[in-house]
């Protein structure tokens, strides 16, 4: 096996496919990526046997072949080169040779064959989604993913299809985030999956801002997506999702219209003084003003006053500081509405021209 090409152009699948790797394995082959030539093609696949992601490029003078290379020190070599370096990679015995000027670098390989094949997707849906969507979908919501919950279906994200409607949901059980799409094309029915975590984060720094589809490929237990340059598969998790719209606050009549900056940032800064364990802010909510105000065992207290459009007199609700300024990062549009019911409900956090996104965040007892 042999090929070249620039550094830029094998960077870009290299740093695609070297973080599905993780660093500590059980088996030495999972450390290294799986790297095939064939017909001008070079393609470069890496696994932790939960995700797995191959990148694809062309390239020059390519003589066919396959071999599994030490993932971490490939891609560290190649970022290590000097911009625009010409990189020959030849393989012979088990050595792979990576030659750029006058610079000479020889790995240890493992054979092709020891590396985990994947298992043939039994396709149940074919959904295409613009690009640019999904990586809204995902941006809007991941972060609230639980991490490491015994519930083992919170550490994840929903995919929830219902008919043309695509929502993406995630909740850890203290806060909620929903944010849905429609779609050119449908499916008849409901469908509801799960995809982990580490599945959600690596799909977020692959997905771009262009204006093609990429197609999600959706079987019993995994999800694949393809893009004319990746394929990216992941188990799904098994389990049900929550009744997440039992969560979503109904009769919550009492509305704050309130511009995102001016709270984001009063909230910022009242957040040095809250309880570094708790985290909590207090809202004192009156017709025209809220006062955010918060404390801490040192005795040291943050007020800040903001205005708002709100006819509410006399409803004071505590929250976890950090997730409302999450929600808020998660929002677009320069004002948005919280609805409440009372002191001790859930309130709603979302733009204030459409419902698209909705953020749910409980209260908490100050």
């Amino acid at each position: 096996m042999r090929f070249s090409l620039s550094r830029e152009a094998f960077l870009k699948p290299l740093q695609q496919v070297v973080n599905v790797v993780e660093r500590r394995q059980t088996l030495p082959v999972l450390s290294n990526l799986l790297v095939h030539v064939e017909n001008g093609q070079l393609s470069l696949k890496g696994t932790d046997l939960e995700v797995e992601l191959t990148a694809r490029n062309s390239v020059d003078d390519g003589q066919d072949g396959e071999v599994t290379i030490p993932a971490r020190k490939l891609f560290d070599i190649v970022r290590a080169l000097p911009d625009g370096s010409k990189i020959t990679l030849s393989h012979s015995g088990d050595k792979a040779t990576i030659q750029a000027g006058k610079s000479r670098y020889t790995l240890a390989t493992l054979p092709a064959r020891d590396f985990p094949e994947n298992d043939q997707l039994a396709i149940i849906e074919r959904i295409r989604v613009p690009e640019a969507a999904l990586k809204e979908l995902i941006e809007r919501t991941a972060f609230a993913m639980a991490q490491q919950d015994v519930r083992y279906y919170l550490n994840g994200l929903l995919f929830d299809l219902k008919g043309k409607t695509l929502r993406c949901v995630s909740t850890d059980g203290h806060r909620l985030a929903l944010c849905e799409t429609e779609l050119n094309e449908g499916i008849d029915g409901r469908k509801q999956i799960i995809m982990p975590r580490k599945g959600v984060l690596e799909l977020q720094r692959l997905l771009e801002d262009g204006e093609g589809d990429i197609e999600l490929e959706v079987g019993n237990n995994h999800l694949r997506i393809s893009r004319s340059d990746v394929t990216f598969s992941t188990k799904l998790i098994e389990g049900k999702f929550p009744d997440y719209e039992a969560v979503i606050p109904i009769g919550a009549d009492k509305e704050v219209k309130v511009n995102r900056d001016l709270f984001r940032n009063a909230l910022q800064r009242a957040a040095i003084l809250s309880n570094e364990k708790f985290k909590g802010v207090k809202l004192d909510i009156h017709p025209g003003v809220l006062n955010i105000v918060a404390h801490n065992p040192e005795q040291e207290e943050a007020q800040e006053e903001i205005e708002i459009e709100s006819v509410i007199d006399g409803i004071s609700i505590g929250f976890n500081v950090n997730y409302l300024l999450e929600a808020l990062s998660a929002l677009r549009e320069e004002s948005v509405l919280i609805k409440l019911r009372d002191g001790n409900s859930s309130a709603l956090v979302r733009e204030a021209s459409h419902e698209r996104s909705r953020h749910v965040v409980m209260p908490l007892r100050l």
